[in-house]
């Protein structure tokens, strides 16, 4: 995870501070100190950086081909809440959607304005300000949809705090692949870069903000009501996306990872068409009812922070679990830092800088894919998968745990 030194750190999203193992060819260079506590990045040698000129992400593992759309949202209900000035929330929505064939132009991973925000935000010098902006894709611009009406389910995706909507692009092209649409949501104002069709740059307002007492809560808060306007856009009377027919509204789901993952709780809690949440590595600010919350849930981090026992932030998911009544999982990815689950996992290998985990990202992207998508085809599309019912041989980093006991294996 990509964060300035005045910035809330990687792990937890809450403040978490752990410095990064070496791996294999990446060495941590001194100097870098403050850097490394504060991002969980280091940058490599120069021999080392740029290993891959030109960054890609995984090809999916589905049979169909990918489209992606943009779609820009106005909520004019509300004010923005972290800049009252503005009466009104808009969003920038990225759509992934299984396509009838490949088309001609290659979806641009972000601008080279977003690249360079993002890279100086974490003090990154040791490759171009750019780089970013030329991750190849998977999904294309111009792609027509296919599906049968009202046959695709429809999964949110909600970035961790500062980031853009596009570090879920694996993810989304995966699902894309294997029949899902997905809209990964740009929280305005919590991302370093967020791009307006209209050339606007909006950055991080939040990230300024001291961080007291229930603030993150406040913020799972504003993240569920962005969740519930998109859906109403997509799935109303009258929706932004020309294609939305094609989505099935009795099959509606989240995931997110840290901010966007502990968002997830609160957004099922606010919407009932939500019908089964992820948290990828967030811890939860907020608390379930005593009523609790019924419809399948699936935690999934990094055993460093989220053992169960271990305090907090494993705490948070601890307090989670006993109100959950229905299915669940925690599930934890052995090796894993907190950006294992987004793509820039897969991205610092490329380039040659040291994240401080222990598996390589791509072999992490594919089993953050090969389990959420699991537990969608299981919850969404009522396909029962063994793979969600105990340890795999084929994923052996992944382990069952026990809240219960506080057991892990």
């Amino acid at each position: 995870m990509i964060e300035s030194p005045n910035r809330i750190p990687p792990g937890d999203g809450r403040g978490e501070l752990r410095k990064p193992r070496r791996r294999g060819r990446l060495a941590t260079i001194t100097g870098l100190v403050a850097i490394l506590a504060t991002t969980g990045l280091v940058q490599a040698p120069p021999a080392a950086a740029s290993q891959t000129a030109t960054p890609y992400l995984p090809k999916p593992t589905g049979s169909q081909s990918v489209g992606i759309t943009s779609l820009y949202m106005k909520d004019t209900s509300r004010p923005d809440p972290w800049v009252p000035a503005v009466k009104y929330r808009e969003l920038m929505v990225s759509l992934w959607y299984p396509a009838k064939s490949p088309g001609r132009k290659r979806a641009q991973y972000m601008t080279a304005k977003e690249s360079e925000l993002l890279l100086k935000d974490g003090e990154i010098t040791s490759i171009p300000y750019d780089t970013l902006s030329k991750t190849r894709t998977n999904a294309f611009t111009d792609a027509r949809p296919t599906g049968r009406k009202h046959s695709l389910p429809l999964v949110v995706l909600s970035p961790g705090h500062s980031k853009p909507r596009s570090e879920l692009t694996g993810l989304a092209e995966e699902l894309a692949s294997r029949g899902y649409v997905v809209a990964a949501i740009d929280h305005t104002y919590e991302n370093v870069a967020t791009t307006f069709p209209d050339g606007r740059v909006t950055t991080c307002v939040t990230c300024e903000i001291s961080k007291e007492k229930g603030w993150w809560g406040k913020l799972e808060k504003s993240r569920a009501a962005d969740v519930s306007f998109v859906l109403d856009q997509l799935t109303g009377a009258h929706p932004k996306w020309r294609s939305a027919g094609l989505i099935d509204t009795s099959k509606i789901a989240m995931a997110g990872q840290s901010a966007g993952g502990a968002s997830t709780v609160t957004a099922m809690l606010e919407d009932s068409r939500l019908r089964a949440g992820i948290d990828m590595d967030g811890t939860v600010e907020s608390t379930i009812p005593a009523s609790g919350l019924s419809r399948p849930f699936l935690f999934l981090g990094k055993p460093a922070t989220y053992t169960p026992g271990k305090g907090e932030p494993a705490a948070s998911w601890e307090r989670v679990w006993t109100g959950l009544t229905g299915w669940k999982r925690w599930l934890l990815m052995t090796g894993a830092v907190h950006v294992s689950f987004t793509d820039l996992g897969v991205l610092v290998d490329q380039l040659g800088i040291e994240d401080g985990s222990d598996i390589g990202g791509a072999r992490a992207m594919a089993i953050t894919r090969r389990y959420v998508t699991a537990f969608f085809d299981q919850h969404l599309r009522d396909k029962p998968q063994s793979l969600l019912s105990k340890p795999s041989a084929s994923y052996t980093e992944i382990t069952f745990c026990r809240p219960q006991t506080k057991t892990c294996a």
